[in-house]
């Protein structure tokens, strides 16, 4: 049986000395133990015990024939039963986390901790949070998210993320950008406006995205750094500093 095949049933919680077993009762038909072990390549005791996991999935059944047992493989198609009854848990357990379980864990959550400041190096840091700001954003396209960049960062910050524009406009998420310098391209869902910049301007970015803002500068040349805190105060008192500059300009 090909891997990908192996994948599907192991996502019904079927390891492969499970599928083996199971595979052999096909090919045999009923079948005592100790002909199932030969034809699995398995001993009979883990034979014995797979034989067992298998009857409690329903997949498996036995009557007895004497003093033995005599096993059978039920049709195939009770691992979509299977397949189903996991699939209805699943969907069960995910909405008693979404109504219960997260929102009574996020009363025991305190406000702020060392671990909602979180720190990332390099491309992959940038990344992350810009995948992020998607993510967070999307949750209201319309309010969408705050910007300030200089110039000096701009030409190098959607580097390891290239089509981030692309998918911030595909899912309507807006921007307003202050542009601390000259630049910058204009693009759909964006407002810009400028603020005046000296020729040492130092490379920063900073997004407010609440519940969360996030800055990016550099460690080093073409070695950016982020920090994300994630704290709705933050963020809030950021976003009161973004509109006053923004309703001035």
């Amino acid at each position: 049986m090909t891997t990908v095949k192996l994948d599907s049933l192991r996502q019904l919680d079927l390891d492969e000395r499970q599928v083996r077993v199971y595979r052999a009762l096909l090919d045999l038909g009923p079948a005592s133990i100790r002909d199932v072990a030969a034809k699995a390549g398995i001993n009979r005791g883990t034979t014995y015990e797979t034989l067992k996991q298998l009857a409690t999935k329903g997949i498996v059944s036995y009557f007895p024939k004497g003093r033995r047992r005599v096993f059978q493989a039920e049709d195939p198609e009770r691992l979509l039963s299977l397949g189903e009854s996991k699939q209805q848990a699943l969907s069960q357990a995910m909405e008693q986390l979404r109504r219960e379980v997260i929102p009574a864990l996020k009363q025991r959550q305190a406000d702020f901790s060392p671990g909602n400041v979180r720190f990332y190096e390099g491309d992959d840091g940038v990344e992350l949070v810009l995948r992020d700001i998607l993510d967070e954003a999307g949750k209201d396209p319309e309010r969408g998210y705050s910007v300030i960049s200089t110039k000096v960062l701009r030409a190098q910050l959607y580097r390891p993320f290239p089509n981030f524009t692309r998918q911030r406009i595909q899912r309507c998420i807006r921007v307003r950008v202050l542009s601390i310098g000259e630049g910058g391209e204009e693009a759909e869902l964006a407002e810009r406006k400028w603020l005046p910049a000296g020729d040492n301007t130092d490379a920063s970015y900073i997004a407010i995205y609440p519940p969360k803002v996030a800055m990016i500068t550099q460690a080093r040349k073409d070695y950016p750094v982020v920090v994300v805190m994630d704290s709705a105060a933050i963020a809030s008192t950021q976003q009161i500093l973004f509109d006053t500059v923004w309703s001035l300009l």
